[in-house]
């Protein structure tokens, strides 16, 4: 137990570090920048760069970097040594505050959404202080922002940290008025990230897999998931060898790596980590996801994190579990009575209310090429976005909004029937695997987020929604003498949610009749990455991203640019890489599987064995016929994609993708799979499903 509480945070320059490592006055100052947001000395940041790199030499660092995620949704650094040559032929080691602080990265290769031309090249990365620094292959990485020459947020932590502040401030707003003065209001996460292993020689065997992260052709499995075999089943070995290296390297990292296990379908697994402050949490998320492909290799594995590498099976989520709290306090936790605690129905009026106006924004947040795949499918929520309360808090919701708000609703007590097991406290919600948006707790699980994507872009529209209702609450609310606060208060919340009860469903999301009463109350299903884009710029979404100061218009704009472009791409992608496959891959192979079994046909007909040969010719009609259709495919979705190329307009040709190349998409997989049902397997030219998902 020793070696492993030692092992954990080695890599990383966490407080206990900074506390043996700066002198006493530098620490305090550095402390009331992380902790307060006071500006940060040059001095300070000298004396922290030089104890940074002491360390970092220490722990056998030779290089340092700044670490930052720009719009492409990933991490980038670029590498600089320690070494400083002193004229003489020898060489010091050297890292100033300035070079701590603040970098220049080409700011002009990165997508922008037109905030930079390409002769546009000037670029800053800034420290971001909150997060700490840690060593990864020999480098010291230095999380920070990215912003353009004319300041511009160019990635995806600067309007983060913009919008936990803005949380931050309407939250002590609301808070002032019960009586708490908390230094900060942080909002927490705790990703659970899923993800599948398949072994190395499958991948590289799979063209599909390879270029685009998931198979674009593929029949069912003989087995697949339908026995609910491997959900928390037994680790194989070489999978237990994987998860095991994997927590090492993350526990160095000071990231908490908590759980593991095997997720429902074949070769699927998920790590969940402890709940963190939310920018180091979404941090040590990136993190995660390079690890998770840079271990797999050490094991002649291959890491999927597609959000559907797999027709017919589970996708790949990333659980978003995102909760506040304020010296300590969790604000959405509902105590034994939550009928009574105002402060907490408070909180989860607001959250309703943000969910309910921001649907939209929400469901753009998650929308991805992989994730069209995802949702409304195996465990994943549906595109309508809802909330999911259980049933003691819906029960209090009613009578709230019914005006009966008197009712004391305590916690329930499970009894097993059997003297051996103890009695279980029941939670006050039970799970809703089809919600979206579930109240787990003592916090909300948004189940939308894809496993590939960057946390960020879902946790900046919660934290800026739910900012905006905070506000409303506290300017309501804010000059109300305090003996009539409570009953104003649970008025307000009254009403609110009268108004906002439509996204409360606690029904089957699956279910076919959900889509029908979900257009009845009004909610939104933007049922693709191309109908869910435009939500990021509506005017009410530029007016919140405004008023919470999160975005400018000219940088929401940005984001909606690149994602429409990274869509419209990678469906580019995809459909070049389909049509060549079938091109070159499964047709000529089908082609050569009809001529074998032609040619068997002729030789045993010529010994005059023809009433034995039924089966054969049935089986050389339907190859014929397949080729046909895939001919007939491939010409389909040929003229589809031409035609969404040659589209301008990158909102037209987004729907395009979505609505005519992604149905074509389809006639031609189904057309490939249903040859493999029928072609030998020696003559079948990738490796299937069944020799993918179920190896040793």
């Amino acid at each position: 137990m020793a070696d492993l509480t030692e092992r954990f945070g080695t890599m990383v320059f966490s407080e206990s570090i900074m506390k043996q490592h700066l002198p006493k006055d530098v620490y305090k100052r550095l402390a009331a920048t992380i902790d307060e947001g006071k500006p940060l000395d040059l001095d300070v940041a000298n004396a922290v760069a030089h104890a940074m790199k002491e360390w970092a030499i220490e722990h056998g660092a030779t290089h340092y970097a700044h670490w930052f995620q720009p719009l492409s949704g990933i991490t980038s650094e670029k590498h600089d040594s320690f070494l400083e040559p002193v004229g003489d032929g020898n060489a010091i080691t050297k890292f100033t505050g300035k070079a701590l602080i603040q970098g220049e990265p080409d700011a002009s290769s990165f997508p922008n959404g037109g905030l930079r031309a390409t002769f546009e090249a000037r670029g800053y990365t800034v420290w971001d202080a909150t997060s700490p620094a840690f060593i990864k292959d020999e480098v010291l990485c230095i999380p920070t922002a990215f912003c353009s020459y004319n300041g511009e947020a160019l990635d995806k932590k600067t309007p983060l940290l913009r919008s936990m502040n803005a949380l931050d401030a309407q939250a002590k707003r609301v808070l002032a008025l019960f009586g708490k003065h908390p230094k900060r209001v942080v909002p927490s996460v705790g990703l659970e990230q899923e993800y599948f292993l398949i072994k190395k020689d499958a991948y590289r065997k799979r063209r599909d897999l390879v270029i685009t992260g998931r198979t674009l052709f593929g029949a069912p499995p003989c087995k697949g998931q339908e026995l609910e075999e491997h959900y928390f089943g037994a680790i194989r070995p070489s999978v237990s060898k994987y998860m095991k290296k994997l927590d090492d390297e993350l526990w160095a990292l000071g990231i908490p790596a908590k759980t593991k296990h095997n997720e429902v379908a074949p070769c699927q697994h998920e790590l969940a980590p402890v709940y963190t402050e939310l920018n180091e949490g979404i941090d040590n998320n990136m993190l995660v996801m390079e690890k998770m492909k840079l271990v797999a290799t050490d094991f002649d594995l291959t890491c999927l994190l597609h959000e559907k590498p797999f027709e017919g099976i589970n996708g790949s989520g990333k659980h978003n579990n995102w909760s506040l709290s304020a010296g300590g306090e969790n604000l959405l936790d509902p105590g034994d009575t939550p009928l009574e605690n105002l402060q907490f129905v408070v909180f989860l009026t607001t959250v309703i209310e943000a969910v309910d106006k921001y649907q939209g924004l929400l469901r753009m947040s998650v929308a991805s090429c992989g994730n069209d795949h995802r949702l409304g499918a195996n465990e994943a929520p549906p595109a309508i976005i809802s909330i999911f309360l259980g049933d003691q808090l819906t029960e209090v919701v009613q009578k709230i909004m019914d005006g009966k708000a008197s009712v004391h609703a305590t916690h329930g007590v499970l009894d097993l029937g059997a003297d051996v097991l103890p009695n279980l406290e029941q939670d006050n919600t039970d799970r809703n695997r089809t919600s979206p948006f579930a109240f787990t707790g003592n916090k909300f699980e948004f189940r939308g987020v894809g496993s590939e994507q960057n946390p960020s872009d879902a946790n900046l529209v919660l934290n800026t929604a739910v900012a905006e209702s905070l506000k409303e609450f506290a300017d309501a609310l804010e000059g109300v003498p305090s003996d009539e606060f409570a009953s104003a208060a649970l008025e307000y919340c009254k009403q609110t949610l009268n108004e906002h009860r439509r996204i409360l469903f606690s029904g089957d999301g699956y279910s076919d009749a959900w889509p029908i009463e979900a257009e009845k109350r009004g909610l939104l299903n933007l049922r693709t990455t191309a109908d869910a884009l435009p939500q990021m710029v509506t005017p009410e979404s530029l007016a919140l991203w405004k008023g919470m100061g999160v975005l400018t218009e000219t940088e929401a704009f940005s984001r909606y640019e690149v994602k429409l472009e990274k869509y419209n791409k990678l469906m580019n992608i995809e459909a070049t890489t389909m049509v060549r496959e079938a091109r070159r891959t499964y047709r000529p192979q089908i082609t050569a599987y009809a001529t074998k079994v032609a040619k068997g046909l002729e030789i045993i007909r010529g010994a005059g064995a023809e009433a034995a040969m039924t089966c054969e010719s049935n089986t050389l009609n339907k190859l014929c016929d397949g080729i046909t259709a895939i001919n007939e495919a491939i010409k389909a979705l040929d003229a589809a994609h031409q035609k969404a190329e040659a589209i301008v307009d990158g909102q037209e040709q987004a729907n395009c993708y979505a609505h005519e190349v992604a149905p074509a998409m389809e006639t031609l997989r189904g057309a490939v799979d249903a040859m493999e049902e029928i072609v030998a397997a020696d003559y079948w030219p990738v490796p299937t499903y069944d020799d993918i998902l179920f190896y040793v």
